[in-house]
């Protein structure tokens, strides 16, 4: 058996709950979302997969992003929440006799970014949305600080969590780089519309910092979107996107419309990755999508609405009739025909795409 789960704070939080429900140090396997998403992961019969995309070789699963909704019925709890770590609570809850309500509450409070304009400016005032902020999924060395983090928060209150010397520094490193990341912000953001653009591509790295910093500075834009490079060799393409929790006003669904551009999330916030050479496909179809601010369910409409779809009465495939009908086209009937000004019923009329060019 092991966890495997995502090391940000809500999958630090389930693999803690998941160790006290299963009563042993059951090891745990720190995944990304994109290489779990694309199969470069290895799940075994026995696993428990938390706060990541489905696999069917999981013995259960626990979910809440809105990309990785499956359509049957799965061992574990998905639900659209808070937090995965909500879901493992509510799954185990007989089995956990520790009180853990105040850490499920403020799991579902940061992983939701359900915070005030206060935690956003100060989050040293507030110990967990600091200690949140100390986990830095995308270096790959902190994986025993992640699992450090695991062992303590199952045995001690945020308190002594705070004392132990390791998290006490990183706490401080945490409050000077967001001191640095809102200079590289203001002079690496520009207003489109009400999209707020971060493009840090010039830099040698991607910068990292509080991630609400973006919705206090920028009170005007409804969402931002963040962009840099993973890699030193500039290969792979990182895009943040998330929905402004001052200014709540984005219609667009961020996990559904990533998901179209190899990634995933929340509907207020997710991310991808892909190679460099995507690039001037992918961006502008992003942010194009943003600035028009379309309601849930256009994304897949606009993004993969095949040709077929769009067809007139005219070009409609006609099979002779007794014949077996065409894969994904109804077998319709004669009288089930219509005058070709007739619309077609529950049919959407789309636009072809339009991209349009951004100077960043």
């Amino acid at each position: 058996m092991r966890i495997v789960t995502r090391p940000d704070f809500d999958g630090i939080v389930c693999a803690v709950l998941i160790r006290e429900a299963e009563n042993e140090d059951v090891p745990v396997k720190w995944v990304s979302p994109s290489d779990m998403q694309k199969r470069r992961v290895e799940i075994h019969s026995g696993d428990i997969v938390a706060n990541l995309p489905y696999h069917e070789n999981c013995s259960l699963w626990f979910d809440h992003h809105y990309s990785n909704r499956v359509r049957h019925d799965v061992k574990g709890c998905f639900e659209i929440a808070p937090s995965a770590a909500g879901l493992v609570f509510k799954y185990y809850r007989d089995r956990i006799e520790k009180d853990f309500s105040t850490l499920i509450e403020e799991t579902d409070k940061i992983d939701s970014a359900n915070l005030s304009l206060e935690e956003i400016i100060s989050p040293e005032k507030f110990p967990y949305v600091l200690l949140a902020m100390t986990i830095q999924e995308h270096v790959t060395a902190d994986a025993p600080y992640w699992n450090r983090l695991t062992d303590l928060m199952r045995d001690n209150d945020i308190k002594n969590i705070l004392r132990d010397s390791e998290v006490r520094k990183r706490c401080e490193i945490v409050v000077e780089e967001n001191n640095s990341y809102r200079k590289l912000l203001e002079t690496h953001t520009k207003i489109l519309d009400h999209v707020a653009i971060s493009d840090f591509r010039d830099l040698d790295s991607m910068p990292y910092g509080n991630r609400f910093l973006p919705y206090s500075m920028f009170p005007e834009a409804t969402v931002s979107v963040k962009i840099g490079f993973e890699d030193p060799s500039k290969e792979i393409v990182v895009v943040k996107v998330g929905h402004s929790i001052i200014n709540r006003n984005c219609q667009v669904n961020v996990g559904q419309m990533l998901s179209y551009f190899e990634g995933g999330g929340h509907k207020g916030a997710g991310s991808c990755k892909f190679h460099v050479d995507k690039s001037k496909s992918y961006l502008p179809k992003i942010i194009d999508i943003l600035r028009n601010d379309e309601p849930e369910g256009s994304i897949v409409v606009k993004v993969q609405r095949r040709s077929q779809d769009r067809r007139s009465a005219d070009d409609r495939r006609k099979a002779p009739r007794g014949s077996a009908p065409s894969q994904g086209l109804p077998d319709r009937r004669h009288k089930e025909r219509r005058h070709r000004k007739e619309p077609r019923k529950d049919w959407k009329r789309t636009n072809t795409w339009k991209s349009i060019k951004i100077t960043l």
